[in-house]
């Protein structure tokens, strides 16, 4: 028996499961995300000023100020498509966020034009003029890609000529102080 709309919208508003997306930013001296080890079955809430549910496609649109929260991550954007499977109960696949995302943990925040969370797989990618801050550490790129089960976030720079960043990584890392002169 399929879900009736409504049925889904109050599913994926309250019972979303897994990460919604993240930004880690990768410090100088290791390419581990700071997200390994966080609690992906931490229950995620959903805010928009509409949403849209396509039953037959099995996904539901959030439009508009949109603002998700699971355990300490945030996510802001202005447009989230949740692709879902029906059967026995709502079971989300994938999440896409698109105009202006922005993704906040406590100690990092990242940026991006498209960001997509696979949840089967645990992996997380912004896509386009990436923006990463640890701090007053800065990484820029096109794309960064954060695999939830090992920690590992990467960075890159695209084709040439294609975003921002020219086809390169770029960043500005601080250096503690020293003595002398």
């Amino acid at each position: 028996m399929r879900m009736r709309p409504f049925g889904i919208i109050l599913a994926i508003t309250f019972a979303v499961a897994g990460p919604v997306a993240s930004g880690a930013v990768a410090q100088s001296n290791t390419s581990r995300s700071a997200l390994q080890g966080h609690n992906s079955n931490a229950p995620v809430d959903v805010s928009a000023d509409r949403i849209e549910v396509q039953d037959r496609a099995d996904r539901a649109l959030f439009v508009g100020n949109v603002q998700v929260r699971q355990d300490a991550l945030t996510l802001e954007t202005q447009r989230l498509t949740v692709a879902y499977s029906g059967g026995g109960g709502v079971q989300i696949r994938r999440l896409d966020a698109a105009g202006g995302v922005v993704v906040r943990s406590p100690s990092e925040t990242a940026r991006g034009d498209i960001g997509i969370y696979d949840l089967d797989r645990k992996l997380i990618t912004l896509l386009g003029n990436v923006q990463l801050d640890r701090g007053a550490n800065r990484v820029t790129g096109a794309r960064l890609m954060i695999d939830l089960n090992s920690g590992r976030a990467v960075i890159d720079g695209g084709p040439p000529g294609v975003n921002q960043s020219g086809g390169r990584v770029t960043g500005r890392f601080t250096v503690p102080r020293r003595g002398g002169g």
